[in-house]
Order: C-alpha cells, then structure tokens, then sequence
C-alpha cells in the first residue's frame, strides 16, 4: 500500500474524518422495501468496540462466522470488526449447517458465534449426536429475530455454552444479554442496550411513554444510531420523532433491569376483526407442540374478517390436525381470536439472505393459491 499521493503508487489517502459515512447498510426489508443507512467511522467503530467490551473478547478469541458477513450481526456485534480490534482470529464457514461449523470449531479451536433462531433446532439436535468436541466453544449469540424462551434454555446445555441473546438493528442499537445475567434473563428477555449513552423510550400509539412491563413501540437515540435514511427525506420525517429518537418499529416491555423482551414488529400484527394479533407470541406457542418443529404465522386478505391468521409449520412425523393444534393453544392459555384461521404444513420455511423467515414470500405463496 502507498503512503500518500506523492508515493508514486497511485494511491491517496482521501483525508476521511471521522465523522464521514464509511458504509451503507440495508436495513431488513422482511415486511417492506429495504432503505439505505449511513454508518460513520466513528459510530461503527464504537458500536463493534462496545459490543466487544460486553463480550469480554481478547486475542485468544476465535470468531466462527456462519452468517453472512454483511448482516450487521455478523459484522460488528460485536462480529468480525469486533473479534478483530480485540485481536482475535475470524473464521469464515462456507455455510451455517451444524456438521461445518462443529468440523471447524474443532479444527480452529472456536470460542464465539452467532446465529439466527432457525438454526438453532439444529444445532442443539447435532450436537446431541455427541460425536462433537466442542470444547472450545464457550459463548453462543443467537440474534436477528426473538429466540423462543425454551429453545434458549435447551441451547446452553446442549452445546455447553453461554448463550447471549443480541437485539439490534442495523439503524443503530444493540442490546445483549450480559454474560453474568441471571439465566431467566438471559432466556426470556432480548438484552439491555450495550452503551450507557443509549437512550431508549417506549411509548403507545399516541407517542406517551407507557409503564415498565408495557408493551409499546421501542424509540431510540444514541451514540452510533442513525439520524437519518440515506436520500430519503420523505421516510425520515415519519421514522424520527421532532427530538431526533429513531422510530424503530419494534414493539417491546421493558423490564425494571432495563432489559427488552421483543413482542413483535408494529407490521407484524394481524388485524382480525379489530383484534390485533402479534404474530411472534402465536409462533412461540406453535413451537410448543411436539410435532412442530418450525412456525410462521401470516395475515392474508379476508372478506368477513379484514385479515385472517395462516399459520405454516414444519413438523417432525406426522402433522397434527387443526382441531389437535386449537386444542393445544387452548391449553397453553391462548386466547381463542389468536388460533390460526388455517395450518398449512411446509417442508421447511423460505428465508432471507440472513437468516430470517422471509414472510413476504409466505403471503405471495398465499395470494398465488
């Protein structure tokens, strides 16, 4: 590499502050069109630093990246830029299955990971195979999207490991469960944020801010989240309040610890009759039948109703009949609005370039019947 323009190798520093956007990211884009976010040097920076701080990463850390390098998660959460600035060592995995992750946690002595709820299931079933030395591996991340509570409690275990739950957003905050949470924390809660300086709000639909305990929409500010959408003028008016917090679209209760348990996205509600249905709380409870090993619940147009609840599920053996799946809910204390309208067994549930149920192509799949 040169040291300058007058190196004669063509190269220039470009005089870049700190301040200056250094990425673009893509935001979601799960339920609608993905938007541009400027990240600078220094929020990025601080962001993949802090997250590496909570994770206690030194040099003897091995990072295994099994999710694509350009999901933020991955990136700096503390991910790649943080496992490096610690100076440790980053492994990349040429796929997340089980079997090529546990071959390299063994080659390269891993000790850190991270990955989405739907890996999860297999992970934990692989290594009940036992054939595995996993020895090394001592902190597994599992973010991107809620991870249901028993599955957290079983993933430790299974992999010998402490899990850390991470909730985030490409726009900006990172919470984290912390490595000395007591475990029904770190099972069923999504973190607290990893800056002191985050400063975070939960407010009803009227904008007031709501109780502890309450779920309502997460608004953020803070050290490294976003003031804006890149040339989006018209969106950043609706997505930040008149004070400069990030509408995030999350709903989220907030506990007295100042921990976040995730309820679902605003747009991850379905409207049936009047009723609103979070679409995560069913997920979880599908998730507690035997046979059920993977669930996604989506809204589709409905004359009578306005929207109706169709439930796709993957199953080990035989699938259970809709009345077996009602009368199961039932039992589990949900409410009867909230069964799903429809079951629909599926060999397995599309998903996004990161890891996540992909529930546009779910509807698309619905509307094309």
């Amino acid at each position: 590499s040169g040291s300058g323009s007058g190196s004669g190798s063509g190269w220039d520093d470009g005089g870049a502050d700190p301040g200056d956007v250094a990425l673009l990211l893509l935001s979601g884009g799960t339920t609608g069109l993905p938007k541009l976010i400027p990240r600078t040097h220094d929020d990025y920076a601080y962001n993949a630093r802090a997250c590496a701080q909570v994770c206690a990463l030194d040099s003897e850390t091995v990072y295994l990246a099994v999710l694509p390098i350009g999901f933020n998660f991955t990136f700096a959460c503390p991910g790649v830029l943080g496992t490096l600035m610690a100076g440790g060592t980053v492994v990349v995995a040429p796929d997340p299955s089980p079997q090529t992750a546990f071959a390299l946690v063994e080659r390269e002595r891993v000790t850190l990971t991270s990955l989405t709820p739907p890996l999860v299931p297999h992970w934990t079933d692989e290594a009940a195979s036992g054939s595995w030395g996993l020895g090394s591996l001592t902190l597994v991340q599992v973010g991107g999207a809620r991870l249901p509570e028993d599955q957290a409690r079983t993933l430790g275990p299974a992999l010998g490991v402490t899990v850390q739950q991470v909730f985030g957003m490409a726009e900006g905050l990172i919470n984290l469960t912390r490595l000395d949470d007591p475990e029904d924390l770190v099972c069923a809660t999504q973190g607290r944020p990893v800056s002191p300086d985050d400063e975070v709000l939960v407010v009803d639909s009227d904008g007031r801010p709501v109780p502890d305990g309450t779920p309502g929409e997460l608004l953020t500010r803070g050290p490294y989240t976003l003031r804006g959408y890149y040339r989006a003028e018209e969106h950043n008016r609706t997505a930040f309040t008149p004070d400069g917090y990030y509408r995030s679209g999350d709903v989220v209760r907030r506990l007295p610890t100042g921990h976040l348990v995730v309820v679902g996205r605003i747009k991850d509600q379905i409207n049936r009759g009047g009723e609103k249905i979070a679409a995560v709380e069913v997920e979880e409870q599908l998730l507690t039948h035997p046979a059920i090993t993977a669930a996604a619940l989506v809204g589709v147009p409905d004359e009578r109703w306005g929207e109706r609840s169709v439930a796709f599920v993957v199953c080990a053996g035989a699938a259970p009949g809709a009345r077996e799946v009602a009368a199961h809910l039932k039992e589990r204390g949900l409410a009867g609005y909230k069964t799903p309208d429809e079951i629909v067994r599926v060999p397995g549930l599309p998903l996004t370039a990161v890891g996540k149920v992909d529930k546009a192509a779910l509807a698309q799949e619905l509307l094309r019947r």
